[in-house]
């Protein structure tokens, strides 16, 4: 056996990652199979919000980051980047793409198929009514950096679901 002192901190990553992902799907099923979708959706919604400004606030904390220096699309890309590498696994990470098509503009877009939450939805059985987590987390952080952001599209269901592609804009609207 490994002496826990040996395990990488890619290896411990992708581990808490996981179990972290595991952990929110394993919770989200449990709810919807009492309560139904509905209340899955509306109460993973709420959990995310109720979360995201200690999980940003933490992140930046970690990362050093300046709110005051997130002033741009790239500046952000970086900031989400590396905040979601911190506690996201590669196996999920590797899948998901973000850039600037412009300053105000984050273009983001998940390999054919590899959305986690797509893929664990539909092996659930639930991806008909699941409403994304996902994005919604992203928005989430961005309100608590105070950066004012339209979602293109807008997507209430699962987007690779309804359309068989996940991608769109975060389109920014930087403070002063």
């Amino acid at each position: 056996m490994r002496d826990p002192g040996d395990v990488s901190k890619d290896e411990l990553r992708e581990l808490l990652g996981k179990g972290w992902l595991t952990h929110d799907g394993a919770w989200f099923f449990s709810v919807a199979a009492e309560m139904g979708m509905e209340a899955a959706n509306r109460m993973n919604k709420a959990a995310i919000k109720a979360m995201a400004p200690f999980e940003t606030r933490r992140t930046m904390k970690v990362l050093q980051v300046d709110p005051a220096d997130l002033t741009d699309c790239a500046s952000l890309v970086r900031f989400v980047t590396a905040g979601l590498g911190l506690i996201m696994p590669d196996s999920v990470l590797d899948n998901l793409h973000f850039d600037c098509s412009d300053d105000n503009t984050i273009h983001w877009s998940w390999e054919p198929g590899r959305c986690f939450a797509y893929k664990g939805m539909s092996q659930m059985g639930r991806i008909d009514d699941y409403e994304c987590g996902v994005l919604f987390r992203i928005l989430c952080w961005l309100e608590v950096m105070g950066i004012p952001v339209e979602l293109d599209p807008n997507p209430v269901k699962c987007l690779h679901h309804e359309t068989g592609e996940c991608r769109g804009d975060f389109i920014l609207t930087f403070p002063g």
